[in-house]
């Protein structure tokens, strides 16, 4: 067994992907046809090229509007996972979704929702793999929007549903915009992280952590220019659940080696790395900690403590996470032994 082979192999967790950005391109055409949605290109292989966030995000608009009935959320669902089992050896997952990019085309929440759970419940059939559900703020909806949407998820909340996030263009729509909507999610029983300081200050970090009352942080790269806040966030244990593929095409980092995750993790900051859009970036679980952890130097012991990072940084109880973190150690400890003396 290689290194690439280990990578690939690790038991994983995964924190940080969007369902509407893991729908397979062939399967956004498909769906696009069934729906008579019109498509930019009829070349499927080039449905997902793009160069700014902000034509991703047309994008990822563009896939959600092809999500009309019960079984097309639950077939996304269901490939999704799959896909993260197949090319990463996904685990666990704890997946983002955004409601309003759904229910503001009149599709109702509980077609939302339902058809997740059952794509969700299929795959653990099938493959064994669980999945819980983050709904997410979009930045650009109105704050008074947010806050609906919340009401609306509680109304037609499923043992799946676990949590409230925030993704979309952060720079314009900072996180304090939706405090309220925050304020009912804890108020449900919702727990609770964001994407911060993705493309804005660490102040927005601060925002999430001290206002909003979030629990760990999506992404958080620009951390690194406030060495106040990066300690706070040491000391506190703060999770960020990291993306290396998705931010270094958007952000325009040269290559792995110059992404902001390698001084975050040499900083000493628990750091977890996950997929993001998969499809949309052409890249899957099991690449992201290839290219990664090869590109960086990683080492096992590296690699473990991010996969246990992952483990650790989880929603669930006390007890599932202790027994997921005893079943991960020991598959690592098995892996590890396989990779003695091999080539790395």
């Amino acid at each position: 067994m290689d290194y690439p082979e280990y990578l690939r192999k690790v038991p994983k967790v995964e924190l940080h992907c969007h369902f509407e950005g893991t729908v397979r391109a062939a399967t956004f055409a498909d769906l696009a046809r069934k729906h008579e949605v019109a498509l930019p290109t009829d070349e499927v292989a080039r449905l997902y090229d793009y160069d700014t966030i902000y034509e991703f995000l047309k994008i990822f608009g563009m896939v959600s509007s092809t999500l009309i009935d019960r079984a097309d959320f639950a077939r996304c669902a269901y490939e999704s996972l799959e896909d993260g089992v197949r090319l990463g050896n996904l685990r666990y997952r704890e997946m983002f979704f955004n409601p309003t990019l759904h229910t503001r085309r009149g599709i109702p929440m509980a077609t939302v929702i339902d058809g997740l759970v059952d794509g969700i419940r299929a795959a653990e059939t099938d493959f064994g793999v669980r999945c819980k559900l983050i709904a997410d703020v979009y930045r650009q909806d109105a704050p008074e929007l947010a806050r609906q949407m919340v009401e609306e998820v509680l109304a037609n909340r499923v043992d799946e549903l676990i949590g409230l996030g925030m993704d979309g263009a952060e720079a314009p729509d900072p996180p304090e915009k939706f405090v309220e909507a925050y304020r009912a999610a804890k108020a449900g029983g919702l727990r609770l992280t964001s994407h911060a300081s993705e493309d804005a200050p660490p102040v927005n970090i601060t925002t999430c952590l001290d206002v909003l009352g979030c629990e760990r942080i999506d992404h958080g790269y620009h951390i690194l220019a406030d060495t106040a806040v990066l300690n706070r966030c040491k000391d506190e244990g703060i999770y960020f659940t990291c993306c290396p593929t998705s931010t270094a095409v958007v952000y325009g980092w040269p290559d792995l080696t110059a992404h902001p995750i390698k001084d975050m993790v040499a900083a000493g900051l628990n750091v977890m790395l996950n997929s993001d859009d998969p499809t949309m970036f052409h890249t899957d679980l099991g690449r992201e900690y290839v290219e990664l952890c090869t590109a960086l130097g990683y080492d096992q012991s590296t690699v473990r403590t991010l996969v246990l990072n992952g483990v650790d940084a989880t929603w669930l109880d006390d007890t599932d996470k202790a027994s997921l973190r005893t079943e991960f150690t020991g598959e690592l400890d098995a892996l590890d032994a396989a990779l003695t003396g091999t080539d790395r």
